[in-house]
């Protein structure tokens, strides 16, 4: 273990293999399935294939539910007992979640200091974050260097989607300032973003899933013009419309280097639905 030990949760949506690559500690969130009357770890007992395939077939909506101070402080301990003298703990958006919450009062019982990170956005963004905290500890960078560092990193980062129905968003109580397009024109596309509280709140409304990504590609291309960005595609059942994002990107004339195309694990993908897809950047310069 490094004298810096990172922990995430699972809504960061990196797999279990590449969190044990990169020697992060994951604390999952859970999902509920009220209709059944169980509950699954996100991504370690609810993987995104299984997890679609049940939500579109539930009579309603699943729930989630945070992590516990103490699931934090079990996490925190067993770095510790690993070695570590510092802990930086990256997390999704607290707007959204008490996620944050429970990290910070599991860090005020910690036996060594914990630096607490909110990116102000989930899923592959998020991951986009947890990469350069592993980045930042193998270069050596002390706790406090590395969360100043990925503080700035999340507010160079945007993340933007495109849902295929507002239904979950809305139904879980996260549409945010996105709720007033639910009862939009048929077909409308509103492509999504957080803002910087870490809210959703609407960014383009398009009608048409494919002039929905054209708009979205458009915007990202703009931004390549004057920084150098990093991409990661997200996608919740559909790999082909990350793909389409990609080649989206691509006939826009974005110029990127893209890091990784993933799935929107079950936490996220209770509010997402299916069929949504994302694109998420950060300028590296």
């Amino acid at each position: 273990m490094s004298r810096v030990a990172i922990v995430c949760d699972s809504t960061c949506d990196l797999s279990l293999s590449w969190l044990a690559d990169h020697d992060v500690e994951m604390v999952p969130l859970k999902v509920h399935f009220e209709d059944e009357g169980q509950s699954y770890l996100d991504w370690i007992e609810m993987e995104p294939e299984q997890f679609y395939k049940r939500l579109v077939s539930a009579d309603q909506l699943p729930k989630t539910s945070q992590p516990s101070p103490a699931d934090f402080s079990v996490a925190y301990a067993k770095a510790v007992d690993a070695g570590a003298e510092e802990i930086v703990s990256v997390h999704l958006t607290a707007a959204l979640s008490g996620t944050y919450e429970s990290a910070m009062m599991a860090a005020k019982n910690a036996t060594v200091p914990v630096h607490i990170v909110d990116t102000k956005m989930v899923s592959q963004a998020t991951a986009l974050v947890v990469k350069a905290a592993v980045d930042a500890r193998d270069a050596g960078l002390s706790g406090a260097e590395m969360a100043s560092r990925l503080e700035q990193m999340s507010d160079d980062t945007t993340l933007f989607f495109i849902l295929d129905t507002l239904e979950y968003l809305v139904k879980g109580g996260r549409a945010g300032k996105a709720a007033g397009l639910a009862s939009s024109v048929l077909n409308i596309k509103p492509v999504l973003t957080f803002d910087d509280e870490g809210r959703i709140e609407p960014f383009k409304k398009v009608k048409g899933l494919k002039k929905a990504m054209a708009a979205l590609a458009e915007h990202v291309a703009e931004v390549s013009k004057a920084h150098t960005i990093k991409v990661a595609l997200l996608y919740s059942t559909d790999t082909g419309l990350a793909d389409e994002m990609q080649h989206a990107l691509d006939a826009a004339g974005a110029v990127y280097d893209l890091d990784s195309t993933g799935p929107i694990g079950s936490v996220i993908g209770t509010y997402a639905g299916p069929r949504a897809v994302g694109v998420a950047y950060h300028k590296v310069d």
